[in-house]
């Protein structure tokens, strides 16, 4: 008996109520004004927005190496703190972001009541405080311990961030059409980085020291306080309609033990997606070698902003570049999740192969009397092409990740599990090299450790491809769809039944 057969054993219509379905007829989309905003390109593009003003302005300030500060162990502690409470309240934070989408009001979790527009507020509010800890360490040398505090609560506002947005990113497109929704919203996110890795260069342009200025954590932390705002103009997922006429799910489990049984059931039905755990835990690794150890280690403080403006701008072609792929309707499914392994692969050896014979140079301690490299030295152009190729890679990485989540599901009710096991693995991952970072492991090690979890991940991802990417995902394989409120899973016929397509 399968996995799915299993789950909905003993289910009987009369001890549950079927509310935990949608109608799923062809609906008519709003027009006008009404019919842009709810749109859902223009509802990923506003979450684009959020992610832009908060984790990309984040990303930027840490692309300059060490949070754009001279000393990078500090940074490298934050980080370390700020990725092990994100891979814990990620976990959670699958569950919540499901208990906040079109949940009903009851006493069994406050999160019921919020809503996922809340979710992503308090989601934000995190980075805000993370850049004010650098601005009050530029000023107070003294403050390191605020920094690492900080670092603490913004992994855990991170948690519920990234959740939610991998759920609704996921949740709105159609099968056709999540190559691009992702491409646009990685685009539009790391729009964030460039801008402000453009501000930290142009800020800093004539600085000699090894920070950045207060300006630039100044400018970085209204920003950072707008996008704090942006959640709450987006529009409610329960009325969102995807552009084919299907209304994009809503999940109503009103209990924690339900939604703890949701967890499971996502695990017993779709194991496959242990096997892409790999590819998540390397998928922040590598930053920790190309933040710290290549660009904060060997360049100025203003050629490490000029590095990043270029990282997170090759990292926009990267994204669309690959997500255009991945919706090729030419292609069958599988041939596109092949081919975008195979570049994987391919970018994994060409950047790392490239990179080694850099870092076979230098080590930490042959760098603590040398001049840092700047823009306008000679041996300068190789190493930014190496660090426009790394964006590439990282965007292709990310993009494929998520498109990988999305070819398993359309229900936002397992993506939200998935996207919840997707930054729990990358931060755990993410914890654990940046602490190493900080008590100063050799480079080569970190460089090393790096390529091989590339690797290491894409093999194990192999077989999910070949067993489990289907051309199109049907309700058999979503039992967390089919689950009502006392969590039963339904049989096929009692969900069709009741919820007849047009």
């Amino acid at each position: 008996m399968s996995d799915v057969a299993e789950v909905e054993k003993g289910y009987n219509s009369e001890d549950a109520s079927i509310t935990g379905t949608q109608d799923q007829g062809v609906l008519e989309r709003p027009t006008g004004l009404k019919g842009f905003y709810y749109n859902p390109y223009t509802q990923v593009c506003m979450l684009g927005l959020v992610c832009f003003m908060c984790p990309g302005l984040f990303n930027a300030l840490n692309g300059l190496g060490g949070g754009g500060q001279f000393d990078l162990r500090t940074s490298a502690n934050s980080n370390s703190a700020l990725y092990a409470t994100f891979a814990f309240f990620s976990f959670l934070a699958g569950v919540m972001c499901r208990l906040t989408q079109g949940a009903r009001p009851t006493s069994s979790s406050i999160n019921n009541k919020i809503g996922s527009r809340l979710t992503l507020l308090i989601g934000t509010a995190g980075y805000a405080l993370y850049t004010g800890s650098y601005l009050a360490y530029n000023i107070h040398p003294g403050a390191g311990a605020f920094v690492v505090a900080a670092g603490c609560i913004c992994g855990v506002s991170a948690g519920l961030l990234w959740t939610a947005q991998g759920s609704l990113m996921l949740a709105y497109p159609t099968e056709a059409q999540k190559g691009i929704f992702i491409g646009i919203f990685w685009a539009i996110f790391n729009m964030g980085a460039v801008i402000g890795s453009a501000v930290a260069f142009g800020n800093n342009y004539h600085s000699t020291s090894g920070a950045v200025s207060n300006g630039t954590y100044i400018g970085f932390l209204i920003l950072n306080i707008i996008g704090v705002g942006i959640p709450m103009l987006m529009a409610d997922p329960a009325k969102m309609v995807r552009s084919d006429g299907t209304r994009v799910l809503t999940v109503r489990h009103p209990s924690w033990r339900t939604e703890l049984k949701g967890l499971w059931i996502a695990l017993r039905t779709d194991p496959m997606i242990i096997l892409l755990f790999p590819m998540f835990f390397a998928s922040n690794w590598f930053y920790t070698w190309q933040f710290n150890d290549y660009n904060g280690a060997l360049f100025t403080i203003r050629t490490r902003g000029l590095n990043s403006f270029v990282y997170y701008l090759a990292q926009i072609f990267g994204s669309l570049a690959i997500g255009y792929l991945l919706d090729r309707e030419r292609l069958t499914r599988k041939v596109r999740a092949y081919t975008s392994w195979v570049i994987l692969l391919v970018m994994v050896f060409a950047v790392h192969i490239w990179a080694y014979f850099y870092q076979k140079n230098y080590t930490r301690e042959s760098l603590l009397n040398v001049p840092r490299i700047d823009f306008t030295s000679s041996e300068y152009p190789s190493r930014i092409w190496l660090y426009i190729f790394c964006g590439l890679l990282d965007a292709m990485w990310q993009t494929t990740v998520y498109w990988m989540m999305g070819a398993m599901s359309n229900d936002p009710a397992k993506l939200a599990y998935f996207t919840g096991f997707y930054k729990c693995m990358q931060s755990a991952g993410a914890a654990g090299v940046w602490r190493a970072d900080g008590n100063l492991i050799p480079y080569m090690n970190i460089f090393i450790s790096t390529w091989v979890l590339l690797v290491a991940g894409l093999l194990c991802a192999l077989p999910m491809i070949h067993m489990r990417v289907k051309e199109h995902t049907v309700l058999a394989d979503e039992a967390l769809a089919r689950m009502d409120d006392t969590g039963h899973v339904q049989p096929v016929n009692v969900v069709e039944k009741e919820s007849p397509r047009a």
